[in-house]
């Protein structure tokens, strides 16, 4: 069998090109996610600041509930900080050389102009720590009291020598320190160091008894990990010691592992739906043949195998090549999230053979299932009927293809009405979820919708576009089957892509209009790197002006459903009591007056969801992974501003590791005295009105949304040639056909035009509906509108896309097919 399935590939490299595309950039797409998911686990960039340290320990980022599975977890945000104590329960690990507690603080040299020096981000550390770098000592000594030790490059850009003095910004209005020293480490650093005395460190990072690591000399990690169990710690060796250093290396790991896992679903989804699909149109194309066999004694098991195996050694060479391509589509999109800004231009991934292999399993995996489904029906062609089954396509799909694409319908529309029950960003994945599994059901439906459509427009074709147009409505009037298999992957595309992008403009539309109602503040404090808790006092205390800190961060939940534990990370915010006047949350319940430390506000729906009421105890965990138990003092409806948690500013603030407020909310009638206070503070200033959520970070989102969602698009626009040309060039014999009783070149290419039109057409209607019924009722949850927002331009580029695409595909591909004389074509083997 499989010495005739080869030579069978051989013979019919054209038929089989199109599922080796399929499969081949499926293959890429898919070993290209598993790779970004490998490097969220082991990928980073080379460490400095600990370069010679063997083990580094920090605290504990991942959150997993109790009885939670192992991939129920979420990453915190911010870095927490670990007991000072266990610096000397390391140093007693049978092994270990020493361990050096490190202190790490935002800490920044103000220039001579008064601006803060921003060559590169700037952090403040305890001296005794400067060995692990190991930074050494270039000139003068070791730093003293108010003494500060520069490394080589952020004196060099602040002007300054050993004997000079310079002024340094942390939490508080910049303070003048004498240089004491300047050291340099080996090689290029990302971060500019600064170096305090042991006492000055411990108060300048304002936890006296935590550190932010301890650097580990001599020991291995087994031994460390051992003698920490039970605490709540990272120990980091190798690569993932950079993870410790590097706050943004930290971060993109978790957002690789959790954007390859989602984005690698879809992936997966759109592979196995192409895949499947271009295996369908090869083995249909190939149905006397299978016919013939059968009516020479080929029993059904046999022809199911031998398209089983023709398949499987198609996807293994396609598999193969796949996986090595996957490496390149790997780097590509590494380096189209670094210039979004969503991972760092140094970040190196991590390839092994594993995401490679994974990526070729799943490849023919899906190639033998999508074969399995197409062979059903050649195999059953009685022998008695080969050749009419050969000649006339059966008008309808099987039952259990109809009967499985209605419940997806029926399915797909149901899932488009979650968006009025689930606010935010999940109401909008599952917008885009619910266009998905509608996609699927026209597909698997297809032949019965379209052909009820053509039934419709074919009369109309036949009469108003001559002889082209009578041979185009007798074409899709008896080959609706072959119609709906062109029509489907360009309704995929124009259906996924409208979708995708109005999903998120929606959804940022109407964060934008929430927000904008929310907030009634006149003015806004913001900094370059945070804004230093004691503006928002100092600022209380002007005649005439109100404030509030408003500390933008992350609460991560856990819900408990059946036997599963859902753990997801919210954004939440940080307010002052004296918000009241200054915000407007839509209080449904309780009073902001009482938002103290140790209490919280929810939303009122998430205080629905879990079934909350004023007074009640409510459990998560703050953006650094501790855990909190505060008491629900109000609730409100605008959680698109504000999300479904407001904490105090001052529990916000002490869960994160810059310990500062993200902006400071005010209402004054003069700004002058207020504009007075910031010019103390380099890098603060006053500006009109803010937004309650980060909109950078939504901007990151909604690129790098675009990103991932291109890539797939760009699988579905190769998918979509390939089938189109796929279909038009096995109509060779019936072109040939046509011209040898007389119909000329110009009538059949004029016939494939109104073809190619009449699949656009539809494909655009129909992919529209997909996208518009999901868009609506996500516009009227979010803004209370059924029209979704953002430029029409991408809309109407969609559908020129896809037009583009289908026309030009079917229009060279049926040249193509013309150039051989019909004589010579009518004898070609289908």
């Amino acid at each position: 069998m499989l010495t005739l399935a080869w030579q069978t590939v051989k013979a019919r490299t054209g038929g089989f090109a199109g599922a080796f595309v399929a499969i081949l950039c499926g293959t890429a797409l898919v070993a290209a996610c598993g790779i970004l998911m490998e490097s969220g686990l082991r990928g980073g960039v080379p460490t400095q600041r600990y370069a010679a340290a063997d083990v580094v320990v920090t605290g504990d980022r991942i959150v997993r509930p109790p009885g939670a599975d192992v991939l129920a977890f979420e990453h915190a945000a911010e870095q927490p900080g670990i007991p000072a104590a266990l610096a000397a329960k390391i140093a007693a690990v049978p092994g270990v050389e020493a361990a050096v507690p490190q202190r790490t603080f935002q800490a920044v040299v103000v220039g001579p102009d008064g601006q803060p020096l921003a060559g590169k981000p700037s952090f403040g550390h305890n001296w005794d720590s400067a060995v692990l770098a190991p930074f050494t000592l270039k000139e003068g000594n070791a730093p003293r009291g108010d003494e500060v030790v520069l490394d080589s490059a952020l004196a060099a850009e602040a002007g300054v020598a050993v004997g000079d003095e310079v002024r340094v910004m942390t939490r508080s209005a910049p303070v003048t320190h004498r240089v004491a020293g300047i050291a340099e480490a080996p090689g290029r650093a990302r971060q500019a160091a600064m170096f305090f005395g042991e006492a000055k460190a411990a108060e300048l990072a304002g936890r006296a008894d935590q550190v932010s690591a301890i650097g580990v000399l001599g020991a291995n990690a087994d031994r460390v990990e051992e003698a920490l169990k039970g605490q709540r710690v990272t120990v980091s060796e190798g690569a993932d010691r950079s993870a410790a250093e590097f706050d943004d290396v930290s971060r993109t790991k978790s957002i690789l592992a959790i954007l390859a896992g989602s984005f690698g679903g879809y992936a997966v989804l759109v592979a196995i739906f192409v895949v499947a699909s271009t295996l369908a149109l090869t083995v249909e194309q190939r149905r006397r043949e299978f016919a013939l066999l059968r009516a020479v004694g080929a029993t059904p098991r046999q022809i199911r195998r031998l398209i089983g195996v023709e398949t499987t050694v198609v996807s293994v060479v396609a598999g193969v090549a796949g996986s090595l391509l996957g490496i390149f589509v790997s780097q590509g999109l590494r380096a189209a999230f670094a210039r979004i800004g969503v991972v760092p231009d140094d970040f190196a991934l991590s390839i092994s053979p594993i995401p490679l292999v994974a990526a070729l399993l799943i490849g023919v995996g899906a190639a033998r299932l999508a074969a399995w489904s197409a062979a059903r029906r050649p195999s059953s062609i009685n022998p008695v009927e080969a050749l009419g089954e050969a000649a006339v396509q059966k008008r309808d799909a099987g039952r259990m293809r109809l009967a499985i694409g209605w419940a997806l319908v029926g399915l797909g529309l149901g899932a488009t009405t979650l968006p009025l029950f689930l606010r935010g960003q999940l109401g909008a994945a599952m917008s885009v979820m619910a266009a998905l599994v509608l996609i699927i059901g026209l597909a698997l439906t297809g032949p019965r919708v379209i052909g009820a459509a053509v039934r419709v427009i074919a009369p109309v074709l036949a009469r108003s576009s001559g002889v082209s147009g009578y041979l185009a409505a007798a074409n899709v009037l008896k080959n609706s089957r072959r119609l709906a298999a062109a029509v489907t992957p360009l309704m995929l595309a124009i259906g996924f892509a409208v979708v995708n992008y109005y999903s998120q403009t929606t959804f940022t539309a109407a964060v934008g209009q929430e927000t904008t109602r929310s907030i009634t503040a006149g003015h806004v404090v913001t900094g370059v790197a945070g804004v230093p808790a004691e503006v928002a006092d100092a600022s209380r205390r002007l005649p005439g002006v109100t404030a509030t800190s408003l500390v933008r961060t992350q609460v991560i939940t856990a819900n408990r459903t059946g036997e599963t534990v859902e753990v997801q990370s919210r954004p939440a915010n940080g307010l002052d009591r004296t918000a009241g006047g200054l915000v407007d949350l839509g209080v449904v319940s309780g009073s902001l007056d009482d938002l103290a430390e140790g209490t919280v506000a929810l939303s009122d729906s998430h205080a629905s969801w879990e079934d909350k009421k004023i007074g009640d105890t409510v459990e998560f965990w703050f953006a650094d992974g501790s855990p909190a138990r505060l008491r629900v003092v109000a609730t409100y409806d605008h959680d698109l501003a504000f999300g479904d948690y407001v904490l105090s500013a001052a529990d916000a603030r002490a869960h994160t590791t810059a310990g500062m407020d993200s902006a400071v909310l005010v209402r004054a009638a003069d700004t002058t005295a207020l504009q007075g206070l910031t010019g103390r503070y380099p890098g603060l200033r006053v500006t009109d009105r803010v937004a309650a959520q980060d909109r950078d970070a939504e901007r990151t989102q909604f690129l790098l949304n675009l990103v991932a969602v291109g890539v797939i698009l760009g699988y579905v626009a190769i998918s979509v040639s390939n089938t189109l040309v796929m279909s038009t060039a096995a109509r060779r014999r019936e072109f040939a056909l046509l011209r040898l009783v007389g119909t000329g070149r110009r009538q059949v290419v004029r016939m494939m035009r109104t073809e190619a039109l009449l699949t656009v057409g539809l494909a655009a209607v129909l992919g529209s509906l997909v996208a518009a019924v999901p868009l609506a009722v996500l516009a009227v949850g979010l803004t209370g509108t059924p029209l979704p927002s953002g430029p029409i331009a991408v809309y109407l580029g969609a559908l020129a896309g896809a037009a583009v695409l289908g026309v030009v595909s079917i229009a060279i591909s049926t040249r193509l097919s013309l150039r051989a004389k019909p004589i010579d074509a009518i004898g070609i083997r289908e």
